[in-house]
Formats: C-alpha cells, structure tokens, sequence
C-alpha cells in the first residue's frame, strides 16, 4: 500500500492525506477510512473527485461503474457547497471516505456553522440545487445521507451507500 493507502496519485494541491485507520482483523482488504483537506477553492472540487476515484481503484474496492460515479457526483456537489458557502469561515475543508464490507461513506466537513437544506427545483435558476441531487442519488442508491455538526461549531455533511460489487460478465 503506497503512502499508507493515499498513494502518490493526485489530491487537492497543499492538501494532506490521513493514514487509513487500521482494518480490525477480518476485516475486507479494501475496507478503511481515509482523508485529506483541501482548501476551499474552485480547483479542489475535480481534485477532490479525482482523489477519491483514484483511491477507490488504488484500493480495489469492489465498486460497480454506476455506484462510482453517483459517489464522484456527490463529493463534486459536497466540495462545490463547501467552496460557494464555506469558504469565508473555514479556508480548508476535509474530505472522507470510509468503506466497510457492505456500505461506502464520503463525507465532506467544514468549519462554517450554517447547516444547509435541500432546495427544491426552480427552473429558472442554474444552481442551488446540489443537496437536493446528493439525497436524490443517496436515495436511488438505497443509502442515506445527513448533515452533523462537529464539536468545533462546523458540519460535515455525508452520503453512504451500499457496497454493491460490480457484476463480472
């Protein structure tokens, strides 16, 4: 495992990588927590997807096509908010992702107090609805999504999903 699982591959530029927290015994080869911060600018939304689809095959989590892309959506809609909203009150942001035997987790924390809400679809605006499309993929995917407040006065706001290995032909 390079780099304690956060190998060399790209992450958000100045952004550092949590060593994974070590499998209990028995526990899946691919399964762990890992995170890195990122500043909250523009570049660290693709750096951030890039990051954790590149994490997913270094690895080899068991992750069908569909479900990959559904969770490099949602991070690229979390990091979005973060950088749109956040950015005046927390500079850096982190980002997780925690895979277990049955579930895949990707959080994204702040230090911003707001707690944001789901908009509902206007078609005459062009943004405002990224939380309404993470807990529409969320739910399509069987999984659950939330937003917490940390003990420092931010939020971390998350998405988990079921494992669902990719079918081989």
């Amino acid at each position: 495992m390079d780099n304690d699982g956060c190998g060399p591959g790209p992450r958000p530029e100045g952004g550092t990588c949590r060593p994974p927290e070590r499998p209990s015994p028995g526990s899946l080869p691919y399964e762990g927590v890992w995170r890195f911060t990122a500043a909250t600018v523009d570049a660290s939304v693709p750096q951030a997807r890039h990051a954790v689809r590149d994490l997913l095959r270094r690895q080899g989590v068991p992750v069908s096509d569909e479900l990959v892309q559904g969770l490099l959506l949602i991070v690229s809609e979390l990091v979005t908010n973060a950088v749109k909203h956040a950015a005046l009150l927390s500079p850096m942001i982190a980002v997780e992702v925690a895979v277990g035997a049955e579930w895949i987790r990707v959080s994204v924390e702040d230090n911003h107090p707001y707690r944001p809400t789901a908009l509902e679809a206007d078609h005459g605006q062009t943004g405002g609805r990224g939380l309404l499309l993470v807990r529409e993929i969320t739910r399509e995917g069987g999984g659950v999504c939330d937003v917490e407040h940390t003990a420092s006065g931010g939020k971390v706001i998350w998405a988990a999903l079921p494992l669902k290995p990719a079918r081989m032909p």
